[in-house]
């Protein structure tokens, strides 16, 4: 017996499919007595009426997931087959916001969830880890939240803008021209999170600001949500400067990573100073992300742990 199972438009079949068809690899070894077949949109099943008739039902409750939620992992997946949808409730629990599209933005792991945690006891948090561990989306997400409540009245992100080979007054363009590389990251997150004609509009008017870090001096930053992005770049007076820019009804979320510093040589980072200087400070939090945390491609913690162990 052959049945054709079809996902609706809406779902995202990269999603579904998963990074390299984990997903579909995964739901295959989970019903071998029917053979699958996945091409796009269509997914043709061959086997038995009710082997078949259990391979559907669980698709169905897989693809109703990522049309929810706009997330899918293997955890899920195996949820559904087995019947235990504590699963989904997880998802709902660390949902920090709904993005684009109604696209679910999740605190996925241990730390991402801690880092919420401590947001709402906290106006001063450091965020320390890995790339890919998703510390400045968690932060973002927090920011853009405390917005659409009406917590605080603007977003301000920033970046130091290191300069690595060029000069930035050799870079082509004005100066938005040559900095706007330096935010990019910035731009990427938010992307996700307000659609692009509010986006706009937020940039427009200065409810949400980016700039380099030089464009911070002289600041107060009141009624805002203040995140420093790739902090182990600053040097002790820049990270002195940012910190003490805080004004009324304002959180700042500092976040970096030690093992990425682009400084020269003989200049030590003013976040691993900072850290040690503010250690008996109360009132600051401090999350340390790992290895374990990293949300991108599965190879990216493979690559992390690779260069750990050569030290480099």
């Amino acid at each position: 017996m052959e049945s054709i199972y079809e996902l609706s438009d809406n779902t995202d079949t990269t999603l579904f499919y998963g990074v390299n068809n984990a997903n579909i690899l995964l739901i295959k070894a989970l019903h071998p007595a029917v053979k699958l077949i996945g091409r796009g949109v269509m997914l043709k099943i061959s086997g038995n009426e009710a082997d078949i008739t259990r391979c559907v039902k669980h698709l169905q409750k897989i693809e109703q997931h990522c049309l929810h939620y706009n997330t899918l992992n293997e955890d899920t997946i195996r949820a559904f087959f087995t019947g235990d949808n504590t699963e989904g409730n997880r998802v709902i629990d660390n949902l920090i916001l709904h993005g684009v599209n109604g696209k679910s933005i999740i605190a996925r792991t241990a730390n991402q969830q801690k880092l919420v945690k401590e947001f709402t006891r906290n106006d001063l948090l450091f965020a320390i880890g890995p790339a890919g561990s998703g510390k400045t989306y968690t932060a973002i997400a927090l920011a853009v939240k405390a917005l659409k409540n009406k917590e605080i009245r603007r977003i301000i992100l920033s970046r130091p803008a290191v300069e690595a080979g060029e000069k930035l007054g050799f870079l082509p363009g004005d100066m938005k021209e040559k900095i706007d590389p330096y935010l990019q990251p910035l731009y990427d997150a938010l992307q996700d999170m307000i659609p692009g004609a509010k986006l706009q509009d937020y940039l427009t008017n200065g409810t949400i600001q980016i700039a380099p870090l030089a464009f911070m001096r002289g600041r107060t930053l009141s009624d805002a949500v203040v995140i420093l992005d790739e902090a182990q770049n600053t040097t002790t007076q820049q990270i002195k400067m940012f910190l003490t820019r805080m004004g009324l009804n304002s959180k700042i979320i500092v976040t970096g990573d030690m093992t990425q510093i682009d400084l020269p040589q003989h200049q030590r980072s003013g976040l691993a100073e900072a850290f040690e200087v503010l250690k008996e400070v109360k009132g600051i939090a401090k999350v340390v992300f790992a290895k374990e945390d990293i949300v991108r491609h599965k190879l990216v913690q493979r690559i992390v742990e690779a260069y750990e162990k050569n030290n480099l």
